[in-house]
């Protein structure tokens, strides 16, 4: 009988394995956008339908840049300003988010825990308006963030009576 212990995961296998199973239930919640409501909002504060999906699926992409790099400046001084990404289409949704997460899978399971301790910053017209080591900001300002995102966009379905899908277990629609 082997005595052999499991070796503990790599910090890139846990984010790796986090990512892909949140990512997993974005999409499946993305692909039920109507985007013939893309301008219907909940509220007046609201993003747009739209602007919603468009934003959790451009995080995707963000994420790679956190994998790769060591900042971004989202208004730099000398460049143009950081524009959020506009979706035309259901279409541009999926495969903008698709992209990043392929990008990711692509890149993140062969990182160091050194490189993804690397620190790194978001910024503003040169200013460090949040930082953090590369893991960190990988799954707080990237993972987190699209959960936390995908869940407005749960509250979005609902109101339009479009069936939310699960995401731990069963939804209300899925019984």
């Amino acid at each position: 009988m082997s005595t052999a212990q499991p070796q503990p995961m790599s910090m890139a296998e846990t984010l790796f394995a986090q990512f892909k199973q949140e990512m997993a239930g974005t999409r499946t919640t993305l692909e039920r956008v109507p985007f013939d409501k893309a301008e219907w909002a909940p509220h007046e504060k609201s993003m747009t339908l739209g602007r919603l999906a468009g934003h959790i699926s451009e995080m995707t992409g963000w994420a790679t840049a956190v994998l790769t790099t060591e900042e971004f400046d989202m208004n730099p001084v000398d460049g143009e300003a950081h524009k959020p990404f506009e979706p035309q289409s259901l279409d541009d949704i999926l495969s903008t988010f698709d992209d990043g997460v392929s990008a990711v899978e692509a890149v993140l399971p062969g990182m160091s825990d050194e490189a993804l301790g690397v620190h790194w910053s978001l910024k503003s017209g040169g200013e460090e308006i949040m930082g953090a080591p590369r893991s960190a900001f990988f799954r707080d300002t990237i993972t987190s963030h699209v959960i936390h995102h995908r869940a407005q966009l749960g509250v979005y379905l609902r109101l339009l009576d479009i069936p939310v899908p699960g995401m731990y277990g069963p939804s209300a629609d899925e019984q």
